[in-house]
């Protein structure tokens, strides 16, 4: 425990921000008013300039529009388009309305900005209270051609991490940030709220989530489908994929290569591609129902992906000629590493090959791949290729907004940009990443690859 708290006490900054408000000088803590007034005041002019100069900034941003941007975010609304009576030139024009999605959007990035400021101002008073503490004990205090030779070698984490977080923070976190905001406003169609909505709290995870309304009773039967198909899809890949892998490993197996080879053709081609063409060959009047017909086996079409049943159980074997190749070839490198010194043993001690199998072979595979297999569950809960381009969620019953093989992500898709149900798709959006999260988590941690890391046993 004491070495613990030795290595903890490496870690930590010398000049903490609490220690800058507690126990710095006149100067350092008023720095917390007027940015870089403690470097200014120990010769760092260059760096108390652009201290000094981002606080100007943010407070001219923040008098210019981002008070009113913050003002807008928790009221929203806006006024409405309204028409007029020109009586000069004697026709009806219409005002320029508010348009209540750019309140949300500036809101939030002003939010991120202030965010941001702060992470500045923090730095300003570990800064000040830095060379406070040098100038005390006599010690040497950087220049800014030392500081930026810094940045070069002992904080080259900084130079190089500074813009993908930015990027990150940009085009991920703020647009995500954005997303979630929606699922608690009236955005939608549905009553013409696309220019001016409101906040309505959790009223629209109340619609998701409630059985008594046709958008409720789609989740849950979207939900239930898709939890289905993820498991379908991720272990009947894995066990095929894995049958496919032994066989071909076995030594009395004659040119491996070509095999795997075979096997490996279909993942050679776009995905996209694949699909589009299976659709084609699927349909009605496709070529297979064609040829069944022409070979006298079946009098009518078979009804790939008009009918529910016939249309899931498609979309699964689809996925299985998609899929066997890649966790074939995941099997395959793994099954060459397990020591021939196990089977040996097992044979020796009178073992078949069914308990070497599932005393070795699995337990060894599971223990390896467990991680691989969260992450293809997850994949396949938000396989939107092989569903859309199939089916587009096909068959979809009259007045529904979701059809019989539609996963939350296509059923998402057409919430969002077909129907414009952009707070409902918001909601169903969170819903999918906890789900996802809390099953991922737990999962995992449940597993021998995370409880014991040192090795297979």
């Amino acid at each position: 425990m004491a070495s613990l708290k030795k290595r903890a006490k490496e870690f930590e900054t010398p000049y903490p921000v609490t220690k800058a408000i507690t126990k710095g000088d006149a100067l350092t803590k008023l720095s917390m008013l007027v940015m870089g007034l403690g470097n200014l005041a120990h010769k760092q002019i260059v760096k108390g300039i652009l201290f000094l100069a981002v606080e100007i900034a943010y407070l001219l941003f923040m008098i210019e529009g981002g008070i009113n941007n913050l003002y807008h975010l928790i009221t929203l609304g806006g006024r409405a388009q309204e028409e007029v009576w020109n009586e000069a030139k004697g026709i009806y024009e219409y005002t320029g309305g508010d348009m209540t999605i750019l309140f949300l959007l500036y809101g939030v990035a002003t939010i991120f900005i202030t965010v941001l400021f702060f992470m500045i101002w923090r730095v300003n008073m570990k800064s000040a209270y830095e060379v406070e503490c040098r100038a005390k004990e006599g010690k040497h205090i950087n220049t800014i051609k030392e500081d930026l030779e810094a940045l070069v070698d002992k904080r080259l984490h900084w130079t190089l991490l500074t813009l993908p977080i930015l990027g990150i923070v940009i085009f991920t976190i703020l647009p995500l940030v954005f997303m979630i905001c929606m699922a608690f406003t009236s955005y939608s169609k549905v009553g013409d709220h696309l220019t001016i909505f409101h906040w309505v709290g959790l009223k629209n995870f109340s619609t998701v989530l409630g059985m008594g309304n046709s958008i409720g009773k789609t989740f849950w039967s979207v939900l239930g489908w898709t939890l289905i198909w993820a498991v379908l899809a991720t272990f009947l890949n894995y066990i095929f994929g894995m049958i496919l892998a032994i066989v071909i490993n076995r030594k009395t197996t004659r040119i491996k290569g070509f095999w795997r080879f075979c096997f490996m053709l279909s993942a050679a081609i776009p995905q996209f591609v694949s699909l589009l063409l299976m659709r084609t060959m699927l349909k009605d009047n496709g070529l297979v129902n064609n040829l069944l017909i022409q070979a006298g086996l079946i009098s009518s079409p078979l009804p790939f992906l008009t009918n529910a049943t016939w249309a899931r159980a498609t979309v699964v074997i689809i996925n299985l000629w998609v899929g066997i190749p890649f966790t074939m070839m995941q099997v395959t490198g793994i099954l060459q590493n397990i020591p021939g010194e196990l089977y040996e043993a097992a044979r020796v001690d009178g073992a078949g090959p069914v308990t070497i199998f599932f005393k070795i072979t699995l337990p060894y595979m599971l223990f390896v791949t467990t991680p691989y297999l969260i992450t293809t569950f997850t994949g396949n809960i938000n396989n939107f290729n092989v569903i859309y381009l199939l089916t587009a969620g096909a068959p979809v019953p009259v007045g529904a907004t979701a059809g019989k093989t539609d996963l939350l992500v296509t059923w998402l898709y057409k919430l969002t940009v077909d129907l414009q149900y952009f707070n409902v798709g918001a909601v169903v959006g969170i819903l999918t990443f906890v789900i996802l999260a809390v099953v991922s988590l737990i999962t995992y941690r449940n597993t021998g690859s995370y409880k014991n890391e040192e090795g297979f046993q």
